[in-house]
C-alpha cells in the first residue's frame, strides 16, 4: 500500500523556476494545479520516516525528496514579512511561489516534518528552522492570554483565535524538536495525525504483556448472603 501511494505522490512532484523549489501539486481528475497547501507540509516527515524501510538507494531518493520539500515548506514562512506561512501557495513560471490564501492559523505540519527530519538525520539545520518559526510565532501571534492566528501574513493583522491544535501539535512538535531522542523515541512510539504518541507493540513484546497485565478482566460475584457484588 505504501509503495502504491508513493508512486502516486511522485507523479505530483514538480519544481519551480527559477529557484527549483520542489512542491506537491493538487490533482483534480486528470488535471494538476501548481498549488501546495501548508497542510501538505507533513509530507517531508512522512517521506523521511518511510525511507528508513528501503535499501540504501531508494532510501536516499526518498530522504532527499523529503529534505527538498522541507526547504520549500520552510520557505513558505521565510517568504512573508511576518515570517509566518500563508495557508497555501501558487507556483508560476518565473515567480517561484506566491501566497494564495494569506491567513495563518498556527498550523503544525511544517514543524512536524522538521521534528522527524531532525530525529532521523541529526542535522541541526532543522532545529534552527524550527527556532526561527517559533520566534515568528512569538513576535506576531503571542498575546497576554495565549497565541492567535493572523488574518494576513503580509500585514500581521491578528484573528483573535487560538486553535486547539496549536497546543496539541504545533507546540508539542516544537518541544520535541529540542528534546533528546530518548524523549518518545521513534523506534518505540508512533504519532497519529493529531500528534498523540502510541506505543508500538506486538504479540511477542514485553510492553504488550505489561499492558495486558494492567487490564485483567474483573470477575464480579454476587454474595448470596448480602446480595452485594464482589470482584477479583
Amino acid at each position: 500500500m505504501w509503495e502504491t501511494s508513493m508512486k502516486g505522490l511522485l507523479s505530483l512532484i514538480r519544481r519551480s523556476t527559477p529557484s527549483s523549489f520542489a512542491y506537491i501539486c493538487e490533482k483534480n481528475g486528470d488535471s494538476l494545479t501548481d498549488k501546495m497547501d501548508e497542510l501538505a507540509c507533513f509530507a517531508p516527515g512522512m517521506l523521511a520516516l518511510g525511507s528508513s524501510d528501503y535499501g540504501p538507494d531508494e532510501a536516499k531518493k526518498f530522504l532527499s525528496l523529503a529534505e527538498e520539500l522541507a526547504w520549500t515548506c520552510y520557505s513558505f514562512y521565510q517568504s512573508t514579512p511576518t515570517k509566518l506561512a500563508g495557508e497555501n501557495y501558487f507556483f508560476n513560471p518565473g515567480q517561484d511561489m506566491t501566497v494564495g490564501t494569506s491567513w495563518n492559523i498556527l498550523r503544525p505540519e511544517t514543524v512536524e516534518s522538521l521534528f522527524y527530519l531532525w530525529r532521523l538525520t541529526g542535522n541541526k539545520t532543522y532545529q534552527e528552522w524550527g527556532w526561527n518559526i517559533f520566534q515568528a510565532f512569538e513576535k506576531n501571534s503571542r498575546i497576554e492570554s495565549g497565541y492567535v492566528g493572523l488574518k494576513d501574513v503580509n500585514t500581521g493583522v491578528k484573528d483573535n483565535k487560538m486553535q486547539s491544535f496549536f497546543l496539541a501539535e504545533t507546540l508539542k512538535y516544537l518541544y520535541l524538536l529540542f528534546s533528546p531522542p530518548t524523549v518518545i523515541p521513534l523506534d518505540e512510539w508512533v504519532f497519529n495525525t493529531e500528534a498523540h504518541p502510541l506505543r508500538i507493540v506486538n504479540r511477542n513484546d514485553a510492553n504488550l504483556a505489561a499492558l495486558e497485565g494492567q487490564h485483567k478482566p474483573v470477575i464480579k460475584i454476587r454474595s448470596r448472603k448480602t446480595g452485594r457484588l464482589g470482584g477479583n
